[in-house]
């Protein structure tokens, strides 16, 4: 709080003032009164009364009033050094010089006080201006401070669903690898047909190894701004026969229907990273389709965008997951995956300028779809 400008009226040094100042009045003017009307001395000995007013306040003024009367009516009335007064003329004069001096140190003090209150309500405002400002400074603070502990939360969810995913999602098929080699190791005899679904069983897990280390590996680089797509020439067509060709077995429990054009036109898009994108929300479809269920696979041209899209008869997704679903290892009820898989299709997609979308089917299950550019020239 800044200091005041004005110190509080104080009596006793105000009168003091007064009467120091009616005293030298009254010495100074008694030699040459006989040279001077009663007008002089009387407005003179009013600065005194003024004087105690500003700094004394109205006490002050009236006692410093009466003390200049007084010495107006004993150095400059008639007879002189006596409060006798022989003349109504200068009973009226004094009378007059008391009103007027008292007055006008009355007026004088309430007008210092008022001031003295102005500036004491200004620094009182100041101070509560300098507060306010504190306050709003230190909610900024505990705003970011906030921000920065919610962000550190985040991060502290997502390392725990990492170590999460980790833990059990490339455990898992770690340990059927384990489990078929660790037979063939031990000369368990096997038919050749059962040997050969071993092997592929093998080969499939390890394929969806390299699946999860792809998608985390990928969500580090999208983490840190580095996916940029190699745009080229793509067949649609020829990426999505060549994509359930490879994910066969995933679909043994499903029907696949697929619905392309024969004039589809080729997308301007990088090429592996729309692999990518199919071969999740196809194992994510797969993933999610009852036994006997039929999963329906399809593209058109929508403008100068191509829009694929994939239609499954699980249990679909609700409203409010609609854009939840997209986030990073968000996961939905009973699920099994990394959670990662959803998250890299959206920024593969909005990287080439598309968008992905889901919505639930009239008849049961879900459709996801995604849009790339058309290819030009």
């Amino acid at each position: 709080m800044r200091l005041r400008s004005t110190r509080d009226p104080t009596p006793l040094l105000g009168f003091g003032l007064g009467f120091a100042g009616s005293v030298l009045v009254t010495v100074a003017l008694v030699p040459v009164r006989s040279e001077i009307t009663r007008a002089t001395p009387a407005l003179l000995l009013v600065l005194p009364v003024v004087g105690a007013g500003v700094l004394g306040g109205p006490l002050a003024a009236l006692a410093t009033a009466v003390l200049a009367a007084g010495a107006f009516d004993l150095a400059f009335v008639p007879p002189y050094w006596t409060p006798k007064v022989d003349v109504v003329d200068d009973v009226v004069a004094l009378v007059v010089f008391v009103v007027v001096a008292a007055a006008v140190g009355t007026f004088v003090a309430r007008e210092a006080e008022r001031r003295r209150a102005a500036e004491q309500r200004a620094d009182e405002n100041e101070d509560l201006y300098q507060r306010y400002q504190a306050v709003v400074a230190e909610r900024e603070r505990l705003a970011e401070e906030s921000t920065r502990l919610a962000v550190l939360e985040q991060v502290d969810e997502q390392r725990s669903a990492l170590l999460r995913c980790v833990s059990h999602d490339l455990r898992t098929p770690l340990a059927t690898i384990r489990a078929v080699t660790s037979d063939l190791r031990a000369g368990a005899v096997y038919d050749d047909a059962t040997r050969d679904e071993l092997l592929d069983l093998v080969g499939d897990e390890a394929e969806r190894l390299d699946r999860i280390v792809a998608n985390l590996l990928n969500l580090s680089r999208i983490e840190a701004g580095a996916l940029k797509p190699d745009r080229q020439a793509v067949a649609l067509d020829e990426l999505i026969a060549n994509r359930v060709r490879r994910l066969a077995r995933l679909f043994a429990q499903v029907r696949i229907q697929v619905d392309l054009p024969v004039d589809l036109p080729l997308a301007d898009a990088d090429y592996s990273q729309l692999d990518q994108v199919l071969t999740n929300l196809l194992e994510n479809a797969a993933r999610h389709s009852p036994r006997r269920s039929t999963l329906r696979i399809g593209a058109r041209r929508r403008d100068d965008m191509v829009e694929v899209w994939i239609l499954d008869e699980g249990p679909g997704v609700a409203p409010f997951e609609a854009e939840r679903i997209f986030q990073p290892f968000r996961r939905g009820d009973g699920s099994s995956s990394t959670g990662v898989g959803l998250a890299i299709c959206k920024a593969i997609v909005e990287a080439h300028g598309g968008e992905i979308t889901v919505q639930g089917a009239a008849g049961g299950g879900a459709r996801f779809s995604f849009t790339v550019p058309v290819r030009r020239g």
